[in-house]
């Protein structure tokens, strides 16, 4: 069966899997909202406006920025339509609902630099047939101040600071600059543009979907918008947000082999959220799983196998996610790794670079900045790319063919 002929409450079902909103009541609200709009659409034989937002702060986008991308693919295999927005003005204010402190701000022309690849990027999971690529500046560029102004009468200063993030800041004494509460307000302009049915976003979002986005829509005249909250994917540290800053990413432009390597290093307690919000298997599927594990009947090894060929298999395809894994068994399974290696205990801190030329596998430090861009430094199977991020975490450090060190991670 073709899923777009699903009846509405399985489609209800699979479009609220993985959702999020930290409060059971909204999420029933929204789950019912999203019924109504389904059984009204289908009534009037249109597909529902769908869209997600992507500021382009930087070039490339990682796994966690595709959890809203596989959500927005469920809409398109339903049959309805699908936006896929890139915020070249949202970025060059920056949103503040993750961070606790102020982005830097960007010029328009690093932020369109930046955009350069992201719908190639993104097709790695949408269909490119149907989806409609569209820049916030056509209509933001267009505002005015007295635009601005009219936008924001329809808020209290008192809501903007009752944000989680705001809140916390408020209290360490940290900065809030007034551009930063312009980004809801952009942000909620951008749904009345797209006179969008349903917005997706990470339950980070919740403040700019469901209060700014609907109320704005209201201001407008169109009826408010479903915000489709879904859960936040942490890093392959498992407890961080994925982030290129804490250098916790699984990248989209990358190998397969490195894919998989990466996956392959995140811990067991995150496998559940990683099986839930990044792979194709259904709740029944992921239960199984978990029951299977808690049982003692699966191994965690091979539950993790099967984690990382599911998800590099959506990326790279079957054949090249079963290469990676023959890769990653070759060498780590079949002793290519030697049995007794040096242990070396990174420190809070140190960067790539630093554990390379500390741990003596290199012998300085431009042939550590050689090795990394020859591709020749690797943490249990995955390429390390950056040598001044922080060293992402304990395993295998392989360096070349021949230099292993087994890393520990001080706790101090």
């Amino acid at each position: 069966m073709e899923q777009h002929t699903l009846d509405i409450e399985k489609q209800v079902t699979l479009l609220m899997r993985g959702t999020e909103y930290g409060d059971e009541q909204l999420k029933e609200a929204m789950r019912i909202e999203l019924r109504q709009r389904l059984i009204e659409a289908q009534a009037e034989g249109r597909p529902l406006r769908v869209y997600c937002g992507y500021d382009p702060t930087a070039t490339d986008l990682h796994l966690g920025h595709t959890i809203t991308m596989q959500k927005l693919r469920q809409f398109q295999d339903l049959g309805h339509h699908v936006i896929f927005l890139i915020g070249d003005y949202t970025a060059l204010v920056g949103d503040p609902s993750d961070k606790n402190k102020a982005r830097p701000i960007l010029s328009h022309e690093q932020v369109l630099e930046n955009a350069k690849t992201f719908a190639e990027q993104a097709f790695r999971v949408l269909d490119p047939e149907k989806t409609e690529i569209r820049y916030n500046s056509e209509w933001l560029g267009k505002l005015t101040l007295v635009d601005l102004i009219y936008l924001g009468q329809n808020f209290t200063v008192q809501q903007f600071l009752a944000r989680e993030n705001f809140a916390k800041r408020i209290k360490e004494g940290s900065p809030i600059f007034l551009h930063e509460t312009f980004y809801p307000l952009l942000q909620g302009y951008d749904a009345v543009m797209l006179k969008a049915d349903v917005q997706v976003g990470g339950s980070d979002q919740l403040f700019n979907i469901i209060v700014a986005g609907r109320k704005l829509q209201e201001v407008f005249g169109q009826k408010p918008l479903v915000g489709i909250l879904v859960d936040i994917l942490p890093g392959t540290d498992g407890v961080q947000r994925m982030s290129k800053t804490t250098g916790n990413i699984v990248p989209i432009f990358t190998t397969s082999e490195d894919m998989y390597g990466k996956l392959m290093s995140i811990p067991d307690f995150a496998m559940g959220k990683y099986f839930r919000l990044s792979t194709r298997l259904t709740s029944e599927e992921i239960s199984a799983l978990e029951a299977g594990l808690a049982a003692g009947k699966i191994h965690p090894r091979d539950a993790k196998m099967r984690l990382a060929r599911e998800i590099v298999s959506i990326f790279y395809g079957s054949e090249a996610a079963e290469a990676a894994e023959a890769a990653f068994v070759q060498i780590f399974q079949r002793k290519d790794v030697p049995e007794e290696m040096d242990v070396y205990q990174v420190q809070p801190g140190q960067s790539i670079l630093d554990v390379l030329v500390d741990s003596g596998m290199v012998d300085s430090r431009s042939a550590g900045r050689r090795m990394i861009q020859q591709n020749g430094v690797r943490l249990n199977g995955e390429t390390l790319d950056d040598p001044n991020a922080p060293f992402p975490g304990e395993g295998i450090l392989q360096v070349g063919k021949r230099h292993f060190r087994r890393i520990i991670i001080s706790k101090e």
